[in-house]
Parts: C-alpha cells; structure tokens; sequence
C-alpha cells in the first residue's frame, strides 16, 4: 500500500524544508473538521464541530486509524461557527506555529537522551462547504472552484436560476482534440480556444490574498472585498497563512473525493432514473438547453396549451425502472465488502431511499456499469461507466503518476462526454471538480489519507458518546478523555489481555503453518461453524487431491525436477501433454516408493507428506482466510451475504491467461502424518473459460455464463485455501433474454495481514538485525498544574534515512498489520473501503451522516 511519503507534496516539503526533513522523527499532521448533529436529523438543528488532528509517521496499518485520529478541538453549537471559525482555531494555530519555531522537548528512549521534536500541517480535509471556511475561498457562486478561480467559466441558467459549468471542460483539453471544434454539440456556435488555468503556487495565491485584504471593504455592512464574486471570491484571509511554510506546501486543502463522489452519483442516478425533484432534467432545464444548446429532440413541445417534455435517451422508462430496483433488491454482496443496499429499495412504488455515503461509493464504482449497461443506449453507458472507472482508479490503495497523469487526461474527455449527452442544469460545481482530483492524487497521494472516511465515522462515535443532551460538548470531551486513558493503558497490558489494541479485524483468518518444522504447504486458517466428518471420501477426489497438494507444495520441487528428468530420459520424444498425463498418474506413487527407501535424500516431512492423506475427511460450513470469509454454497444459499464466488489464477502467467471463476462447493481438511499435518482445500464447480466468459476489451467488465460449466473429467476440482480470491456474481437487469444466462463479475480486495517488518523492508528501512516488532516509545513531557506528566504515546515512525535507530517494543506488544483495502477505504469505504470497507447491515451498525453539505 503507497503511503503519503510517496507522493510529490511531501517529497517538495522536504526540499524546501532540508531541516525539518533532516529528523525523520518530526511529525507531519493533517487537519480535518465538519459539522454534524448530535441528535436526530429531525430533531432540532444543531452543528457541533469537533477538529481532528492526524498523525501521518505511520505505516498504513495505523495511519488514519481511530487511536491516531486526535480531537484538538471541539466548537460547540447549536450553529455553525461560520466565517468566525478562525477566532476558534487561534489556539490551535498558535500551537502549530510554536511546534514548528521552537518545537517540544521530547525523550527518546532508545538513544537516552531529549530531543525537540517539531511538527508541521500538511494539509486540511473537509467537504466542499467546509473547504470555503477553512482555505477563506468561497466556493458558492460562479467563482466556486479554487483551481479555476476567474478563470473559469461558469455561468448563471437564466430559467433555472443557478450557476451552471456547462462547457467548461473543452479547455483543459488538447488544442488538436476534435471537440473544441464542435460547435453544436455544446454552447451553440462556440469553438473553443482558451487554454486551461494555470495551477498557482502558494506564494503567487499568497501575495493575491495580501492585495485583496489590503483594500478596504465596500458597501453599507463592510462585509464583501471589492471584486468578490467577479474577480475574486476571498472573503478573508485564512489564519492558516500565518504558519511559515503554509505558502510552501503544494496542496493546502484537498478536495473531498468523498463527498464529490456521492454528489455526483446522486445526479446520474436521479437523472436517469427521472427522480420528481431531485432530476437535473426537469422543464426548467429544458427550456435552458432551447437557449444555450442545438438539440431540437430535446426542447420542450407545446400542444393545446400544455407543455410536453420529450423523452430523453438518458432516462429510463417505467417498465426499466422497475426492472432496475427489482434487479437491486436482490444483490448479494460478501461480508464485509458493502451494507445491504436492498434495504434502500421501495417496490412500492419502485423508489430508492436512504443510501448513506459508503452505499453511493460501492454502486458508482461496482454496480453503475452492470446496472445500466443494457437499460441504456451504448453512448450513454459508455460515458457513465467512464466516470465509474474513473472514481475506481483514483481511489485505488496503490497508485503510480503515470497512471494519474492519464487520469487527468481522460476525465476531461469524459466530461466532455458527458456535455454531449446531459443539458447544461445538469453540470453543477461538483461535475466539474473531478478534473481536478487526478492532479492532488499524483501530487498528494492516495485519497485514502485525504478523504473525510475515517472522520465520518468519528464523528459518529462521538455522536454515541452524547449522554447528556443538555450538555453535548461536555459529554463529548468528558467520553472522549476516558477512551485516550483507557487507549493509552492498553499498551502496558499483556499480550493475551484483549484490548482495542489487539483485537482481530473483521474477517481474520491468518495464522502460520503454527511451526517452522513444518511443510509450506500446512497453511492454516480459521474455520467457523460445526465441523462434520465425511466416513469415506471416493478414492477419485482423494487421489485428485493429493496429487495437487505435491504439486503446489515448494518442498516437492526439486523431486518433481528430478521425476521428470527420468522420464524424459527414458522417453525422450514425449509431448508435454504427455509428460503431464504421466506427472498426473505415475508421480504420486513413484514419489512414495522413494520415501520409503533408505538413501532418498528426504526428511522425515516430505516422508509423511508422500504417504498420501486420510481416507477420512473433515468439512466446514466456512473458511477465514487471506483476509476472507468464504462460505460453501448450499450453507450460503439462504442467507442475504454472497462468499461462496472463487477466483483463482491460471497455471499459464502470460498476456493470454485468463482467470478461473467458480462457485464454492466444499471446504474440506484433509489430514497428513504427523501433528497439526492438515491442508484445507476448496472444492469448487468452475465455469467455462473459453464458452462462458467474456471480457470487454474496452472497459475490462468480466461476464460468466453460469449454464457453461467445465465438466469434472477435464479440470482440476480442488485448489488451496490460500489460493483463493474472492468475487461477486451480478445478474443483468434486462429486458432481453439473451443475458438470463450471463453474470457480471466484481473482484473485491481483501484485509490482507502484512507483518510490519515488511512494509520497513519495502521501503529500504534498516531495522535491527533481529527482523522483530519494532516501534518508537517517546516520552512527552506535559506540564499541567506545575506537575510534569510523562506521556508515552507508542506510534511507529515512518523514516527516510537509515540512520533511525527504533526500539524494541515495550512488552512486546501486538505486531502492527497492513490493510491493504482501505481504508476501504474501507476504502475503500477505505470504503472503506475503502480501500475502507463498510460491514452488511444484517450484523453490524449502520453508518449515518453528519454534515448536511451534500
């Protein structure tokens, strides 16, 4: 997973600031706050904003994770503190300026001796709304962006009445490209030959700031600089700029890909499925599009005085939206990988409701392409699936600039695209930010450490701490003061002491082979449910199985080198097919009868490998594994999770392999000689690789034809668990019978468990020649009521020399684990998905909003 110290905003702060960088242990922070009510959405309004604090010397196990997110500050309502909000930062700022002149005297415990160490804010995270109050750029009106400024565009809809940025995309693109010539596919008559803004650096935005607010404000309530709203939209200088090296830092204020994302989502979708009330294409947009667009099959048609509103190619008829939300109703998602967003369809009278942010996040990235691919016409779909692929790379968990620098590139054809198809109402501010989201990901980094995720869900546990609604604030900080206590203990405790600390993530199944004595291929994970014993297993499926579990054990190697030496030596005009019928029927016993001679050169193990397994065979109903729960398919059929969907990789890595999808059937343990000598296998029914799988050459969409099935006698049925992926099948809702049989197909990402001492490795970081846990104990001095209280907070430092000497953990406490999804988000939302993952509803909370700024 790339880490923040990768990207170029990071590596530019430590050039232009060699002695800050010079001590990897100065620390680097962000900044994030919002508003959220800590009541009911329909109790009375109240805005709480608490201000968080991030600490990024962290590997990515940690970094962004709830124990490292820190509440500084807490504004309390009942409003939002508004254009005031930098009288309530003041403390904050003061101390951020004395971190970074003077610094705190801080203990290393390994080198025994005080240090200053500093800090420096890299950057904010908010919403769009919050964006204007933290950075003083007002992002209402035409003026909005913060990348365009008065370069842009916009205009006002004369029917509609707001600020439109249709047509502001052509400008970003090539000079030679075909659209800019267009002139009556997007504002009548008009041939675009503007060049795009140029990207200001902070000291040219800086020295703007300085000119605005020396000229003196305007008008009866002196509340408005001169020019705002035209040349400008500074409504006061930030207090941020006060910190000396604000001007250098390349990204300031990161655009909420969160929050883009949803409110973008919510306009297609509402779009097309004709939403009353919430549709970007209602009468008053049509009549805008008679005005600024040559588009006749569009304009509004008046009979016997009544207005009519043709239909659009964009929207979908009764008789598909219906399809569309029976089609939903029945999705199906892995554990862990989404909530269940069937609960959000209404049959009624076929609406959807009530689709929180993470919901939006997993449809427009996973579901948008399958949904509309055969209820829409091909243009239309194409440049929706676009901009879903589009939110899918950029929130990827490892990115590399190449791949951004083309992001930027086609997110303006697509939006492009997208102009050609939708009228002008349709193109607020957030369609027009995405062109300006690949830039701060090559520069900044993942989204996942800059995106409001993990803040969201803060604030949610804060919303939960809330016990005396006549005091809000005061439960909030007396809550949140017991849990950094009971956090900052938790480190002292022994290991076998569960902890928040230490606790399992969701879906853990990894563990060692449990001894170094043993063979690779003895794997474990961890199985759940009753376990069953099958009395006889047929001498076929264990002869099967036996034979892949030699062949995909490292040990055996060289004896399998060595058997096909000798056959190839007594027969040396065999085919490779041939050479592999004989591996498959000779090589099992031919590997036994070595074992049991005398001078074989084998050791014990591979001996009690090659006697072959137990007739006798143990099943499960599920299987944790790889950061997966996979569960057998007649166990899941009726429940609301879809675990049962396998994916392995091809025997051939070429350009030509194509993957092997399947069902899960059976999770069977089979038993060796010797202690703790099982292997878990899969049993799986696969489908047709060559008849029953298509993949769009264009877009990379993956389909299965579930009737086309790889008969038995001619595939291998088994595989090993750690073998395994895990995949979702979607049916196509359509009004054709051709796709009944077709499924689409959705990789998901696992929580996979990587030892800290890896990510150090990775990252040409020289530990201690012993290769164990490791982590920095500082000890803080804070002076509170003349008493010195020592502090040891336990973060691991992320470090750019090889000079860092780190220390052994105290206590040896818990080894620190990579996610490699998300902060899915959990991602992704990490979702999380992300790259942070939301959790299904059946079993866990769901995730409720907070700021009212969508």
């Amino acid at each position: 997973m790339v880490h923040p110290a990768d990207g170029e905003a990071w590596r530019h702060f430590n050039v232009k600031h060699a002695d800050f960088a010079r001590d990897p242990r100065n620390v680097r922070l962000g900044l994030s706050t919002d508003g959220f009510n800590p009541f009911n959405q329909k109790a009375t309004p109240y805005s709480c904003w608490p201000v968080f604090v991030t600490v990024y010397n962290l590997p990515p196990s940690m970094c962004m994770t709830r124990p490292f997110i820190f509440l500084s500050l807490l504004i309390p309502g009942p409003t939002s503190p508004g254009k005031t909000l930098d009288a309530f930062l003041r403390p904050l700022v003061d101390e951020l300026k004395s971190l970074w002149d003077v610094g705190v005297s801080t203990y290393d415990s390994f080198r025994k001796q005080n240090f200053q160490m500093r800090a420096a804010l890299m950057w904010t995270i908010s919403d769009f709304p919050a964006y204007g109050m933290l950075s003083g750029w007002s992002t209402h009106g035409r003026l909005a962006c913060p990348y365009c400024m008065d370069r842009t565009k916009a205009f006002y809809l004369k029917n509609g009445g707001k600020i439109c940025f249709f047509d502001c995309s052509r400008q970003f693109l090539p000079f030679d490209h075909s659209f800019r010539r267009q002139r009556d596919r997007f504002l009548k008559g008009k041939i675009e030959k503007d060049s795009p803004p140029p990207h200001l650096s902070g000291h040219e935005v800086f020295q703007y700031i300085c000119k605005v607010e020396n000229v003196p404000p305007i008008g009866p309530n002196k509340k408005k600089l001169p020019g705002f709203g035209s040349t400008h939209n500074w409504f006061r200088k930030s207090i941020f700029w006060e910190l000396p090296y604000w001007q250098t830092n390349l990204i300031r204020h990161n655009l909420d890909v969160m929050h883009v994302e949803k409110n973008i989502f919510d306009n297609i979708f509402n779009t097309v499925m004709d939403v009353k009330g919430k549709s970007k294409d209602n009468t008053k947009a049509r009549a805008d599009l008679s005005l600024y667009c040559k588009r006749h099959e569009l304009q509004l048609i008046e009979r016997n005085g009544k207005i009519f509103k043709p239909p659009a190619s964009y929207t979908l008829s009764k008789d598909k939206i219906k399809i569309l939300c029976e089609w939903i109703k029945q999705l199906k998602f892995p554990d862990g990988f989404a909530s269940n967003i069937a609960r959000c369809v209404r049959l009624k009278d076929y609406h959807l409701h009530g689709m929180k942010t993470h919901d939006c996040h997993v449809f427009m990235q996973r579901l948008l392409p399958i949904a509309l691919k055969e209820l829409l016409p091909y243009v239309v779909w194409s440049a929706i699936t676009e901009v879903s692929l589009f939110f899918r790379n950029i929130c990827a968990p490892s990115i590399c600039e190449a791949d951004m620098r083309n992001l930027e590139k086609n997110i303006v054809t697509t939006l492009c695209k997208l102009e050609k198809i939708f009228p002008p109402a349709f193109f607020d501010c957030m369609e027009h930010l995405p062109i300006h989201l690949a830039y701060e990901a090559r520069v900044g980094g993942p989204v996942q450490y800059r995106w409001m995720y993990p803040f969201e869900r803060y604030m949610y546990y804060l919303k939960n701490m809330v016990r005396n609604k006549a005091r809000v604030e005061g439960s909030i900080v007396e809550a949140y003061l017991i849990s950094e206590i009971s956090t900052h203990c938790s480190y002292y405790f022994p290991q076998n002491i569960p902890t928040r600390m230490n606790r399992a993530p969701r879906n853990d199944g990894y563990c060692s082979n449990g001894s170094k004595e043993r063979l690779s291929i003895f794997f474990q994970g961890r199985p759940f449910g009753p376990r069953q014993r099958l009395a006889v297993i047929p001498p076929k499926d264990l002869n099967a199985a036996h034979l892949y579990i030699l062949l995909n054990c490292d040990e055996v190697s060289p004896f399998l080198q060595r058997f096909d030496s000798e056959i190839i030596q007594s027969h040396p005009f065999l085919t490779e097919a041939q050479l592999d019928n004989l591996r498959e029927r000779e090589f099992p016993a031919w590997l036994k009868a070595l074992a049991s001679t005398a001078s074989n050169g084998m050791d014990n193990r591979l001996a009690q490998l090659a006697q072959g397994p137990s007739r006798s065979v143990q099943t499960y109903r599920g299987y944790f594994i790889n950061g997966y729960k996979f569960i057998s398919q007649k166990y899941g059929s009726h429940l609301k999770t879809m675990n049962s969907g396998i994916c392995v990789k091809g025997s051939c890595y070429n350009d030509h392999e194509r993957d092997y999808y399947g069902t899960l059937t059976e999770i069977m343990e089979f038993e060796y000689l010797g202690r703790g000598n099982n292997v878990v296998l899969f049993r799986c029914d696969w489908y047709d690789t060559e008849k029953g799988t298509k993949i769009d050459p264009y877009y990379g969409l993956v389909n299965v034809n579930h009737q086309s099935r790889l008969k038995s006698s001619s595939y291998e049925p088994f595989i090993l668990a750690q073998q395994a992926t895990q995949v979702y099948y979607a049916t196509y809702p359509s009004v054709k019978r051709d796709k009944l049989n077709w499924w689409a197909v959705s990789k998901t990402k696992s929580s996979m468990i990587i030892e800290e001492f890896d990510y150090y490795q990775e990252n040409n970081i020289v530990l201690q020649e012993d290769k164990q846990s490791f982590s920095v104990e500082i000890v803080i001095p804070i002076e509170l009521d003349d008493t010195s209280i020592m502090v040891r907070p336990d973060p691991l430092e992320e470090v750019e020399s090889v000079d860092l000497h780190l220390v052994q953990n105290v206590g040896e406490k818990r080894k620190a684990s990579i996610d490699d999804e998300n902060i899915n988000v959990e991602f992704l939302e990490s979702e999380e998905e992300e790259d942070i993952e939301s959790v299904n509803s059946s079993d866990t909370e769901s995730e409720d909003e907070y700021s009212g700024s969508e």
